[in-house]
């Protein structure tokens, strides 16, 4: 199997990285070219499974010796039983998800703890462009037009805090960070966090009676 350096992952994916213990049961959805299943399996011997719709990517994982699975995640995860995984990895995807709530919920019963990470909208640069413009913003994280997004709805961090509540999640740990145009370097947000940060992660887990 080959093993990126963790210098090599994106900054988003190291902070990810760090909240996940050493020997776990990882499922990630989404999980592009695998880098971050190869760090986790190399330097936290960390049992991993990826999903990837896309096929080059998938065939690109399985080379490197990860087990993938090549399809939609929304359909996948409805295979797995209750408790199959210690952390569901959710890494950038959520604001492609046409029934967030729906799949939440299936990740919260195959998985003990959910790991959700998206851009922020509510970050100063695009309150900024929406004053002074008026036109649909872009950013570094999200650099489509409105008519060209893969896109299908934007978050802030004060949504999805609300949106978890009404739901009935409880968020473990909230990280917020800001990273550089090409996600390899970034810092943690600690104050004002809401305009400052360009990402959200969060840990959460369903309320269960």
């Amino acid at each position: 199997m080959v093993s990126p350096d963790s210098e090599n992952i994106r900054f988003d994916l190291r902070i990810i990285a760090s909240m996940i213990d050493p020997g776990s049961r990882v499922l990630d959805l989404g999980c592009g070219n695998g880098d971050l299943l190869a760090w986790l399996a190399a330097s936290k011997n960390v049992i991993g499974t990826g999903v990837e719709q896309d096929k080059q990517k998938a065939a690109h994982c399985i080379s490197r010796g990860l087990s993938v699975l090549q399809g939609d995640l929304n359909e996948e995860v409805e295979d797995y039983p209750d408790c199959s995984f210690d952390y569901v990895i959710l890494s950038q995807t959520l604001q492609q998800v046409f029934e967030p709530a729906r799949l939440l919920y299936s990740l919260a019963r195959i998985g003990r703890k959910v790991i959700v990470s998206f851009p922020n909208f509510s970050h100063y640069s695009i309150r900024l462009q929406l004053l002074y413009k008026g036109v649909a913003p872009k950013s570094d994280q999200l650099p489509y037009s409105w008519y060209d997004s893969p896109n299908i709805r934007v978050i802030t961090l004060k949504d999805f805090r609300k949106f978890s509540r009404d739901v009935g999640y409880n968020i473990l740990e909230e990280i917020t960070i800001s990273t550089n145009p090409a996600n390899s370097e970034g810092s943690i947000i600690r104050y004002f966090t809401d305009i400052r940060a360009t990402y959200g992660i969060y840990i959460i887990e369903k309320i269960r009676n």
